[in-house]
């Protein structure tokens, strides 16, 4: 009985430590899978309360000055590009990244 415990334990241990290392990656950056969802709901809530959709070339510039866009996409809003990029991780399909099966997705 302990022994099937412990190894529940093991299991759901190993299974979010995993989580947490899938990095999506986009324009020689990398992020974590966790601060793209983040990402993917600002992008909702922004399309949801009609402010300008962050898909769209200029709407970036609404994100990178969102308090609540995660500190790990400041340097991907310096570069040139930043809205192209931020529109790409902002389709990135989580349930096929979480299982690797992406192509910017890695460290399963």
């Amino acid at each position: 009985m302990k022994a099937a415990i412990a190894t529940v334990a093991l299991l759901v241990l190993a299974i979010s430590c995993t989580s947490e290392a899938v990095q999506v990656q986009e324009n020689g950056l990398s992020f974590s899978l966790e601060a793209v969802r983040r990402l993917q709901e600002l992008t909702e809530s922004y399309y949801v309360t009609g402010q300008q959709n962050p898909r769209m070339r200029a709407g970036s510039f609404s994100l990178c000055a969102d308090p609540m866009l995660p500190q790990e996409f400041l340097p991907l809003c310096k570069q040139r590009g930043a809205s192209a990029s931020l529109a790409r991780l902002a389709l990135v399909p989580m349930d096929v990244c979480e299982i690797c099966a992406f192509a910017a997705c890695a460290g399963c």
